[in-house]
């Protein structure tokens, strides 16, 4: 390292250490974030650092990451994305490859999916022509169950896509073997539940593929990115052609002739010789994600124990700090599992003297952050009204999560402290609102 740019990256440590938030904590004034990312030196010496070796595109950090996170998530292969949403998105168009051949999936063909849960793992049904197949799920562990996926499967059906709700595992080994059993193709969305274990297995690792986002909200962050995993060697060539806009060559950017046959190749009804790096097999897109992205991907990657396991204290602190409180229904993990927990969901009985609007006013107002439970029953919003989609028993529960349910922050960047004043403030007004009904 030349003395330039050691006396820089010196001067950026020095420079995190001043920005460093000392002020304490302070009830009622400082927010408290239902969610955000934890940054922290090293993060931002390894971003400057790769802008100062101009890495702009996706290079050997992207090439890195992909390797170590594919280890660490135990999947053969890794493919960096721009986006989770992308990620969803690169993992549903691959079934659709001619390259399936019969496997194939084709328009009108069925992927059952929940109905309680973010857009972005519905979208992708729907941008690729296929049909939905909307099932509920069930209060307190908010995940679906193998007998709703079970009666949800038809003559069209050809794959299951669910995301593991907010960290917890859906019971992913059981819907996996239905899936063997129908000729199934299934995708864990895993962008909430990196670490979490179902029967001591790894989310992400019973499925075809699994997706993963890095939006700063997430178990690790790049600012964006996403990830597309699997073990089946034709679907990760499949999403790296869709991915690179299609194309059919596989070399990295700077990379000429990797197979050692670039004006070899005939493909389509092009004529024998045209270079391979401009033959396109797929309509795809360019999804990748750069070297920026993927320095920062390493930085975090080194810490996603130390995250997964503030996670857990979080929610365990907090739910010990909520136990017996009258009128909310706690989360509870999937049974068999041992969830890295996103967030921290909060069910308010609908015979309650106080509505969930009003609790969450009341903790809004003291700086404590809430989020929705996503789009609670996506059929009811006005882009999902006209689809093609098909709904297999009722949606009592999404209904139920759309009116009552909402949830508030265990991630890494909150103290103890600020858990426990989370906890007394739900207490309290629970509390106030018993007494006020009573009075």
């Amino acid at each position: 390292m030349s003395d330039q740019r050691a006396l820089v990256l010196d001067e950026v440590r020095k420079y995190h250490q001043e920005q460093r938030d000392t002020r304490p904590f302070e009830p009622g004034v400082t927010e408290i974030w239902p969610s955000g990312a934890v940054l922290e030196e090293e993060d931002r010496v390894a971003l400057v650092e790769a802008a100062l070796d101009m890495r702009i595109a996706a290079g050997k950090s992207s090439r890195r990451f992909e390797s170590q996170f594919a280890r660490r998530l135990k999947r053969r292969k890794a493919h960096l994305t721009n986006s989770g949403s992308s990620a969803n998105l690169l993992a549903m168009s691959a079934l659709t490859s001619h390259q399936l051949e019969d496997r194939r999936l084709r328009p009108g063909d069925e992927v059952i999916t929940v109905a309680a849960g973010f857009p972005t793992t519905v979208n992708p049904i729907l941008q690729n022509g296929l049909v939905p197949v909307f099932v509920d799920v069930e209060l307190g562990t908010y995940n679906t169950t193998v007998e709703r996926v079970q009666a949800a499967i038809g003559p069209k059906t050809r794959a299951i896509m669910i995301a593991h709700a907010l960290g917890n595992p859906f019971p992913v080994a059981e819907i996996a073997e239905l899936a063997v059993e129908h000729e199934l193709f299934l995708i864990e969305d895993n962008c909430d539940a990196v670490g979490s274990l179902y029967d001591g297995q790894l989310t992400g690792t019973f499925g075809d593929m699994t997706t993963v986002s890095f939006y700063p909200a997430h178990h690790l962050t790049m600012g964006e990115g996403g990830c597309v995993l699997t073990s089946n060697l034709a679907l990760a060539r499949i999403v790296e052609s869709l991915r690179d806009w299609g194309r059919d060559c596989w070399c990295e950017p700077g990379e000429s002739n990797k197979c050692l046959k670039r004006f070899n190749y005939q493909m389509g009804t092009l004529p024998q010789g045209y270079d391979h790096k401009y033959i396109f097999s797929h309509v795809g897109y360019n999804l990748k994600a750069t070297d920026l992205q993927a320095a920062l991907g390493l930085t975090q990657l080194a810490k996603l124990d130390s995250f997964i396991d503030a996670r857990k204290a979080n929610f365990k602190r907090l739910r010990d700090g909520l136990e017996g409180t009258p009128y909310l229904l706690l989360p509870e993990a999937t049974p068999k599992s041992d969830p890295s927990w996103f967030g921290f969901v909060l069910t308010v009985d609908p015979n309650a003297p106080f509505s969930r609007a009003e609790l969450v006013d009341f903790l809004e107002d003291r700086k404590i952050g809430t989020r929705r439970l996503f789009a609670g029953n996506l059929t009811r919003h006005p882009a999902y009204v006209d689809q093609p989609h098909r709904i297999v028993g009722d949606l009592t529960n999404s209904d139920i999560i759309t009116d009552q349910t909402f949830w508030v922050g265990i991630y890494p960047g909150l103290t103890e402290e600020m858990i426990d004043y989370i906890a007394s403030s739900v207490r309290e007004f629970v509390a106030s609102a018993g007494l006020a009904r009573t009075a």
